[in-house]
């Protein structure tokens, strides 16, 4: 009876093991769907939160970085120290702090008060709301006004100046760094210490193709958040006079993370009820085969039993002499350096291009917010990339691409990708047409230097320059304020506006003879919209053939090392890659687009804001200038990478591109020790990357 009970004991035992798995692989992908939706979520939201906040880019650009600070100072802490502790629940709280940095950017919404943006129809309602107005005269009592609540309530207006409500959104985004610093590296140890070692890539690839779909729908998010109001729900839409084309319109940037920080917290609620180890399947299949049997499948798998496995001695821990001489060797290797600058410039460009691209689609081809996000994630870079991903390693693996195969295709389809964006620069618009600005106010272009806000058909008016409320006339141009047009009355309400008699459109060829304006910018022409079809199928094209080579070029840059410092060679990769390009690339593409700025914001207290309108040709070469600044000399080295891989890999037995290049050797009973031992002492997180 007791023999006959054994078995069905045991059998208990690999069921529930096995659903103990299959939650954890759940709740593991579930996590990154989340982590990357916020993410997506901070990328797509930038633009609203540069003008809700009235910051510059390079500040919306600090912003974005301070995710990879937090992840940065943590990130070794967690991946050393982590395992000795119960990961399950560590992973728990790193999805509680996510969720917690998630509200936390939300939070300044709500203690801000309502979005106030620069309009001459709040001070036209204060004076008089008559439906007759005449913009020039309104526009002298409101200066009036302005000016004696501005003395009246000084010291109210030093403190909203010093007021930097965006801090808190770079904690908020700086927490949400620290709280996913934990999921990748102690998520896959844990895995892995379960799965057998034939099921471990199955699993990794369940965890990216489900991450993939994070992005998406972060970016179908922001599209719908972008295409709603700031205070949608507290205020009255009908009196809203800026549609979501206007460069002044934000929309509900802090609802995504609201969205954002609940589906963390969702994501932490399974880790708090898993086990702190599984075993290993294939040692629970062979529960009744006797311990030296075990003992052998045991050396035989990657990885130590989570039960049985030793905590690392503190001696062990402290003692860095083995690190720093591992070290040593991987920055002697002169094949990996060069691989890791090459890649340290496409990376920088292609941070830069992300962060800014829906950015570049508003102010290029005049597109809404919401749109620009719609088209990034939904109909072109991250399918094209997820197909070129799949794509790329199918093609590896079919064609058994060696070191120099993988070398070869990789820098190749990149170079492929460059060549394509390189028609980016053809495909731009013309600056809009703005009467003072870009145009004199008899609709002739002018240098930006002898731009001009007044004319004489404005100089009776006494109107504000740092206002930007522009209207759009029958002649195309658009003109900084009803003031600025010279316009004489005014009749609608909310969006239907309209202001009459405006002197500076008789000096013009309007088509019509029309001397009326209406709120808004005038719209591009429809060559510019053919362009930005055209500038979408080149989006699609460039990012598919650039992802076509990202996986053979993942693996060439950890076989082009000893296979005991693979590890470690892709964890400085991805800390320098985070350090030096995730961190400033942002602020410095930010500052030079700032410097393209045709007409800046004002605050309240007559601070400058955000910028308003940009130099369309000067941002165009600016933006993608840097992008091709940074790209074009790592093909350089991309060069000198293949030659050098090609001159030590080609004379060489194909079975030694797997250790770097070095012969094979046999090992003896003490070197194999000592290698066990080198690897019992590495970081769960090498043990990561190293899959």
């Amino acid at each position: 009876m007791l023999k006959l009970a054994m078995p069905s004991l045991s059998t208990n035992k690999i069921n529930c093991c096995f659903g103990l798995s299959r939650v954890f692989l759940f709740a593991l992908s579930f996590s990154y769907l989340c982590k990357t939706l916020s993410g997506t979520v901070m990328k797509s939201s930038i633009t609203q939160i540069e003008r809700r906040f009235d910051i510059p880019s390079s500040v919306a650009g600090l912003i974005d970085g301070s995710f990879e600070m937090g992840n940065l100072l943590v990130m070794a802490f967690v991946s050393y120290f982590g395992a000795k502790f119960h990961r399950p629940k560590i992973i728990a709280l790193g999805c509680c702090i996510m969720s917690a940095g998630s509200i936390l950017t939300a939070m300044p919404h709500f203690f801000m008060g309502y979005y106030k943006y620069e309009t001459a129809s709040h001070a036209v309602l204060s004076v008089n709301s008559t439906s007759s107005l005449s913009p020039c005269s309104v526009d002298q009592n409101v200066t009036g006004v302005s000016e004696t609540l501005s003395e009246q309530s000084d010291s109210d207006c030093v403190k909203a100046a010093a007021s930097y409500m965006w801090i808190y959104v770079l904690l908020g985004n700086l927490l949400r760094g620290v709280g996913e610093s934990p999921i990748t590296p102690l998520g896959i140890s844990y895995l892995d210490d379960f799965a057998k070692e034939e099921d471990s890539p199955f699993y990794i690839a369940c965890l990216h193709t489900v991450a993939m779909i994070g992005p998406i729908m972060g970016y179908l998010l922001g599209s719908l958040c972008a295409s709603l109001y700031v205070d949608i729900g507290f205020v009255d839409l009908g009196s809203i006079t800026i549609t979501p084309k206007d460069s002044r319109w934000v929309g509900a940037w802090w609802l995504g993370f609201i969205i954002s920080g609940i589906t963390n917290l969702i994501a932490a609620i399974p880790f708090c009820f898993l086990p702190k180890s599984l075993k290993k399947q294939e040692e629970e299949n062979n529960d009744n085969i006797s311990s030296d049997l075990s003992k052998i499948k045991g050396d035989q798998s990657r990885h130590h039993k989570s039960e049985n496995h030793q905590p690392v001695k503190w001696s062990v821990i402290s003692k860095g002499k083995c690190f720093f001489i591992s070290l040593k060797r991987v920055f002697s290797n002169r094949i990996y350096v060069t691989f890791l600058c090459c890649s340290l410039l496409q990376f920088s460009s292609f941070i830069g291009f992300l962060t800014y691209k829906p950015k570049y689609m508003e102010q290029q081809y005049g597109q809404s917010a919401s749109k620009s996000n719609f088209v990034t994630g939904e109909l072109t870079a991250l399918p094209a990339v997820s197909i070129g991903i799949f794509l790329g390693g199918l093609i590896m693996k079919k064609y058994k691409l060696g070191m120099i195969g993988a070398t070869k295709f990789g820098f190749g389809m990149s170079l492929m990708s460059f060549l394509i964006t390189l028609s980016y620069f053809f495909v731009g618009c013309e600056n809009h047409v703005v009467a003072g600005l870009t145009v004199s106010y008899d609709g002739k272009p002018v240098a930006r230097h002898e731009t001009s806000s007044f004319s004489v058909c404005n100089s009776d008016c006494k109107c504000a320059t740092n206002l930007w409320d522009p209207v759009c006339g029958d002649n195309g141009i658009t003109y900084i304020s009803a003031c600025l047009a010279g316009c004489k009355a005014l009749t609608g309400h909310g969006k239907n506006k309209v202001y009459h008699n405006c002197s500076c459109m008789e000096i013009t060829d309007s088509q019509s003879g029309n001397t009326s304006v209406i709120l808004g910018q005038c719209p591009k022409s429809d060559d510019c919209s053919r362009k930005f079809i055209y500038y979408t199928v080149i989006q699609v094209i460039s990012a598919f053939f650039h992802a076509l080579g990202a996986t053979p070029l993942y693996v060439a840059m950890f076989r082009c090392v000893h296979p005991e410092l693979k590890s470690l060679a892709v964890g400085l990769y991805t800390l320098i890659m985070r350090a030096l390009a995730g961190i400033p690339a942002p602020i410095y593409f930010g500052a030079l687009i700032d410097r393209t700025c045709l007409k800046w914001g004002s605050r309240s207290c007559g601070h400058r804001g955000a910028c308003r309108i940009y130099d369309s040709d000067a941002y165009r070469y600016t933006y993608l200038g840097l992008i091709a600044g940074l790209r074009l000399p790592s093909y350089f080295l991309a060069f000198l990478f293949y030659t050098m891989v090609k001159k030590q890999y080609q004379a060489k037995d194909p079975k030694s591109t797997e250790n770097g290049g070095q012969e094979s050797v046999p090992m003896n009973k003490e070197a194999n020790s000592k290698s066990n031992e080198y690897l019992s002492s590495t970081s769960d997180v090498e043990r990561e990357s190293r899959i």
